[in-house]
């Protein structure tokens, strides 16, 4: 069979987990093995996938959550802070 990178691998799961048309997504780290041009590419495509969805986006990168409605802010696994997008900074 074919070898695919780690980024291939992540696209092909992001495009499995859209097309199952689940009203709910965790989706932890979506982009983590992909260049910043490709995580922009994906990020476009998600905004326009997530209509009518409810997604939980875990991540390390603040850029990934630019289009999220809140965000929730975990430390040692406890929930610190809920803020929505337009208030979010980076942090």
């Amino acid at each position: 069979g074919m070898q695919l990178s780690g980024g291939e691998r992540q696209r092909v799961a992001l495009a499995r987990a859209f097309l199952k048309d689940a009203p709910l997504l965790i989706l932890d780290e979506p982009t983590s093995s992909v260049d910043v041009k490709t995580e922009a590419a994906i990020l476009q495509a998600m905004e326009r996938l997530m209509h009518g969805r409810t997604a939980f986006l875990i991540t390390h990168r603040t850029s990934t959550l630019a289009a999220c409605e809140v965000r929730l802010r975990l430390e040692r696994g406890r929930l610190v802070e809920a803020t929505p997008s337009v208030a979010c900074g980076e942090r």
